[in-house]
């Protein structure tokens, strides 16, 4: 496995437990354990896992009830759950699939079956992340807006890298690569400070970053961010670059173009602003915020 994925395995018999860690951690996985409903919960919006295997009969509440307060929970709303079980019949799969569980296994089960389960899971769930960064994409970013627009008190930034292609172009997309990584890195930074537990940040597009919030923190966040990446672009060019002030670029070296360096523009948006009819006015009327910033 070239990333190390997180599983939660909530099961409250200790041997079947035991025998699942060893197993994952054996293929690569990071695993975090929970033997209650309860606990499940707190694991899972403290740090979310990359996905849940949930065991439905638990000792206080079943994992139908785990299920349904994931998806109530913004935190926790987009976590793939497996629902492993011994309740086999079509109802219990039903219930399971209304709550959002993206596959369904039940006891006794091949654990190499459960392997590739999990395995498909991941890789269906991290195609719809950004392939550098991880952030979540284009989809899970238009889904996150969705929500908001069923609010009443939002915002939104959006944080554009102007000069990219030009970068990419000049120093190649593993340089470019680096700086999406950076960002990404800084960005997630700001908002754990500085932000709430149920801030989002996606990457929809290559040189567009998007953080949800609420209006109260937004201009923290702005000037933080302007702040940080506004200092940090310049660290990616060569020192020779650096000193210069800009890029001097062209085959002609008598006849040099003067490029400039990557820079930062950001745009913020919130709920006062609306009301929005779709998540494509919303995005439509915050990237002619962008354009004109």
């Amino acid at each position: 496995m070239d990333t190390k994925h997180t599983l939660l395995i909530v099961e409250d018999d200790p041997d079947t437990l035991e025998m699942l860690r060893v197993y994952f951690e054996a293929q690569g996985y990071q695993i975090v354990t929970a033997m209650s409903g309860h606990e499940a919960l707190q694991k899972g919006q403290q740090h979310p896992p990359d996905l849940i295997l949930l065991d439905v009969r638990l000792p206080d509440i079943d994992g139908f009830e785990v299920g349904k307060s994931l998806q109530d929970d913004v935190r926790t709303n987009r976590l793939p759950v497996i629902f492993v079980t011994e309740r086999g019949e079509r109802d219990d799969r039903i219930t399971g699939l209304k709550l959002g569980a993206i596959d369904y296994i039940t006891k006794p089960f091949d654990v190499q079956e459960l392997r590739l389960r999990v395995r498909n899971a991941l890789r269906r769930v991290g195609s719809q992340n950004n392939a550098v960064t991880g952030l979540p994409g284009n989809k899970l970013t238009n889904d996150r807006l969705s929500l908001l627009l069923e609010r009443d008190d939002w915002s939104a930034i959006s944080v554009n890298i102007t000069e990219l292609d030009t970068f990419d172009e000049i120093y190649g997309f593993v340089a470019r690569d680096d700086v999406l990584r950076a960002v990404a890195l800084v960005l997630t930074s700001i908002v754990d400070e500085l932000g709430t537990m149920d801030d989002f940040v996606g990457h929809p597009s290559e040189s567009q970053f998007l953080i949800t919030t609420i209006p109260t923190k937004t201009d923290d966040l702005s000037q933080q961010i302007a702040k940080r990446l506004g200092q940090a672009m310049a660290y990616f060019y060569p020192i020779h670059d650096r000193e210069a002030g800009y890029v001097a670029w062209g085959d002609d070296q008598t006849r040099r173009t003067k490029i400039p360096f990557m820079g930062v523009a950001t745009a913020t948006i919130q709920s006062t602003d609306g009301p929005f009819e779709d998540v494509q006015t919303l995005r439509r009327v915050l990237q002619h915020r962008l354009r004109a910033a």
